[in-house]
């Protein structure tokens, strides 16, 4: 069996909290999307090393509600599980309804409506099937007994019964974390090897602190003993200026071939700020003497990771040996996402298919009525009065941002009938911290660049014209962002050069997620089709 190489991080840009488990030959993750919609990206692979998205599995108003959740709110830590011919995903709205389970027999769905679990407390659910078949829920919430300060949880389990996708009989208290006065244990896991039950967790927060650690119990409703050489994984003693920090949030996986593989995040900061969020990482793992050694020798994430395996097809398919007819069912739809991989060097859409590759996404729940696809102008955005500062679903269309060296471009048409209307680039961290550059309608026309820090707007560049340009262009090396736009999209007049990218930054804006760059089209009128604006197509390249 050949080796191969992949590089780290498997999932570029805003990937947090990932979750993975393997069916026959394929491998399935799931990530965290707060307030972002559809929620849950999942992506598929046959060898751990190539990755597609091929479906969000919370794609309807039904399955996510959004309504005004904060920026980092929404979706919480997912985890995907499969057990006798059905998917499990379970997660968190911690805006609207708490912990609920959706499934399918299908990985490209359709998944469920959410089954919600009214008497789960907590956040970052989890089951676990037993070898007798019993389902497990495994969260965090605070102590039982009550916590001595903000973050001192427990993690517990409780029987599930499937039937009635309810918890059933008692909640046991299985353990409290690895480390003195531990802070935030959570994103739990169980695995049972060799007669134990394992509890993985994440602890110590999502920042520099983060870690993973680990604890056995030969019982899985009694408490759990702790791994001696906890945590099993961290970065937190190498500084803030390391390349990889805020390692935790784990999940492990058995390959067919006997080998194992943990999944986890982290960030790559760049001169201290981190803009891309919490990423997706790979690192082998072994197990010595009844406990798992993570990178064995170096104990770090490494930059490279070689691991046997096989060539991937570009084809995206469901190969599972435990479901022909699945497999059946999913050889009939041939489209092939490697053009689109989310974490591809070079992503040009031009929208003229009605349907929007799967690693597009918006900002709440959208006003689907403001967004036409599959024209021969492309991508057509009526324009909404919700500005972006509120918590709510603006007119906007994203992608996540996957280096922080890359340009970003777009040909568009508008009509601006209000003075005070806008159509253009966004660049997102948060409703509270982004940069909006686009064409305006104003007295005169002009294209203006506008920064949002902590919520208040500034207007810092504004270039009056004769008539509104065509063509808008992004660049950013660093943490250096240059504007410039364009009247035939081959003379370009740069407008701005040197602007600061930290704002959009977790470091300065705090929150869950990372930036996302997009379309959009912004009106103070409330009459609505007044306003729009047609885009050719929108051009992300990695440099």
């Amino acid at each position: 069996m050949k080796q191969m190489n992949v590089t780290n991080p498997i999932l570029s840009g805003f990937y947090p909290d990932p979750s993975i488990v393997r069916v026959g030959q394929d491998y399935y993750m799931v990530n965290s999307t707060f307030s972002y919609f559809p929620g849950v990206p999942l992506s598929h692979s046959t060898d751990l090393i190539h990755w597609e998205q091929i479906t969000n599995i919370l794609s309807t108003k039904s399955q996510l509600n959004l309504t005004n959740a904060p920026h980092s709110g929404g979706i919480y830590a997912p985890t995907i599980r499969y057990h006798n011919g059905t998917f499990y995903m379970i997660t968190t709205n911690v805006s609207h309804g708490g912990n609920f389970i959706v499934t399918a027999t299908n990985p490209y769905g359709p998944w469920s409506d959410p089954c919600f679990l009214n008497s789960a407390e907590g956040i970052d659910p989890s089951l676990f099937f037993d070898e007798d078949g019993t389902c497990y829920y495994c969260g965090t919430k605070g102590r039982r007994e009550g916590a001595a300060f903000f973050g001192d949880n427990e993690i517990y389990v409780q029987e599930v019964d499937l039937t009635t996708m309810q918890l059933t009989c008692e909640s046991y208290a299985i353990w409290h974390g690895a480390l003195k006065e531990v802070e935030w244990p959570e994103g739990p896991h169980i695995y049972k090897r060799d007669g134990w039950y394992y509890l993985m967790i994440a602890e110590g927060g999502t920042g520099l602190n983060h870690a993973i650690t680990m604890a056995r119990s030969k019982n899985i409703k009694e408490m759990f003993e702790g791994c001696k050489r906890n945590p099993i994984f961290t970065h937190r003693h190498l500084g803030k200026e390391f390349w990889a920090i805020n390692t935790g949030h784990a999940d492990i996986v058995e390959t067919e071939h006997g080998d194992w593989y943990m999944v986890l995040l982290a960030s790559r900061p760049c001169d201290g700020y981190c803009l891309l969020g919490r990423e997706t990482f790979l690192v082998p793992l072994i197990w010595e003497d009844g406990w798992p050694v993570v990178n064995p020798g170096i104990g770090l994430l490494d930059r490279v990771v070689t691991i046997p395996g096989k060539a991937s097809s570009t084809l995206v398919e469901f190969t599972s040996v435990e479901s022909t007819k699945v497999q059946a069912d999913v050889q009939e739809f041939d489209i092939q996402f490697k053009d689109y991989h989310p974490t591809c060097r070079d992503i040009k859409e031009n929208f003229r298919q009605k349907e929007l590759p799967p690693y597009f996404f918006y900002l709440r729940n959208p006003q689907e009525n403001h967004y036409e696809t599959g024209r021969e102008t492309g991508l057509r955005l009526y324009a909404s009065d919700v500005p972006l500062t509120a918590e709510d679903s603006p007119t906007a269309l994203f992608l996540r941002q996957t280096s922080i060296n890359y340009t970003l471009g777009t040909k568009l048409e508008a009509t601006l009938s209000n003075e005070n209307s806008e159509a253009g680039i966004l660049l997102m961290q948060s409703n509270h911290f982004h940069y909006r550059f686009c064409i305006y309608k104003g007295k005169v026309p002009m294209v203006v660049l506008i920064s949002c820090i902590d919520g208040k707007e500034q207007l810092l560049i504004k270039r009056e014209l004769t008539k509104l340009p065509s063509y808008l262009y992004v660049r950013e090396n660093g943490l250096n962002l240059s504007f410039s736009y364009s009247f035939d999209g081959t003379e370009y007049e740069t407008v701005a050069t040197s602007i600061d990218a930290s704002i959009l930054s977790t470091e300065r804006a705090g929150g869950f997620v990372g930036t996302c760059l997009g379309l959009y089209t912004y009106t103070p009128s409330n009459e609505f089709g007044e306003d729009f604006a047609d885009f050719d197509y929108l051009h992300y390249q990695v440099m």
